[in-house]
């Protein structure tokens, strides 16, 4: 028997899952750290995050400026996802 909760007060149980609007724009802040993490130590940038994401291997973002921790937050389907879609979709 289903009882209708009359207080549809979220509970310490409740998740929230960010938008994808609010992922994308965390992940647009993210690369752009790691891009310039990355510029400052001397590496092609986008040579990098490119190998990167296709081999999901860590050892091609630098530790400079937390970039590497702050990568490997999203795997490589969010963030092609995310690149595609800021590529494809018309920004305001």
């Amino acid at each position: 028997m289903f009882v209708k909760n009359e207080n549809p007060t979220p509970s310490a149980d409740t998740r929230t899952f960010p938008s994808v609007s609010d992922r994308d724009a965390t992940i647009r802040q993210i690369l752009g750290v790691v891009y310039e993490a990355l510029e400052d130590k001397g590496y092609n940038p986008v040579n990098q995050i490119v190998g990167y994401i296709l081999s999901e291997d860590p050892a091609y973002i630098t530790n400079h400026k937390n970039a590497r921790s702050l990568i490997t937050r999203f795997d490589r389907d969010e963030l092609l996802d995310s690149i595609t879609r800021f590529y494809f979709v018309k920004q305001d």
